[in-house]
């Protein structure tokens, strides 16, 4: 049976979560969406909603493991902490259910999927469709972040040929000599017209 890695984007008003899957040399999203909450008032109710919610995927779907975007310092506390809590509650979820949850940084995850780890969101978007087998409809930032997420813990899991793995380096993410262009000619495999 193939991993079945569940992707979440933590957010107090907006989480996005993903279910990706290899099948038969393809990468295959089975479900990308965003859990609202905006309309929620009070904050302990949202992140209840988002341990509830998170439970109820783990419990449809089986996934094998889970990877959650950590929380990066901002300018208001209280945001931060607000979106510390969302990510706590997902969490929480994950290891109720027994399976084991890897954190990623935002820039980690761009750098598995456009090679830099300052990609702008549009080029990381542009890269999953190009790569990955999604769904109709048309996502949403959060869903697509999280998809993202998913596919730097499955590309860490299993290595999947034309990814290289670079751990042996000692260098920081950001210390990256190539640019987006570059990335794109030196990885025509991954990119499809």
């Amino acid at each position: 049976m193939s991993d079945l890695i569940l992707g979440i984007d933590p957010g107090s008003r907006n989480t996005g979560y993903a279910i990706l899957t290899e099948q038969n040399g393809k990468l295959l999203s089975l479900r990308c969406d965003v859990l609202k909450m905006a309309h929620m008032d009070d904050h302990a109710d949202r992140l209840q909603f988002i341990f509830e919610e998170v439970s109820k995927i783990i419990s449809s779907f089986e996934p094998t493991s889970c990877a959650v975007e950590t929380p990066i310092y901002g300018v208001d506390p209280l945001a931060m902490l607000k979106l510390g809590r969302a990510q706590a509650a997902a969490m929480l979820a994950i290891t109720n259910s027994d399976i084991s949850v890897t954190e990623y940084y935002p820039k980690q995850v761009k750098k598995s999927i456009t090679g830099n780890g300052n990609a702008s969101k549009k080029q990381v978007a542009f890269m999953l469709r190009k790569m990955v087998s999604l769904p109709d409809e048309k996502l949403s930032k959060d869903a697509t972040d999280a998809l993202a997420v998913a596919w730097c813990h499955l590309m860490k899991q299993n290595s999947i040929p034309g990814q290289t793995q670079n751990s042996d380096k000692k260098r920081h993410q950001n210390n990256s000599k190539s640019s987006w262009e570059s990335f794109v000619a030196n990885n025509p495999d991954r990119i499809s017209s």
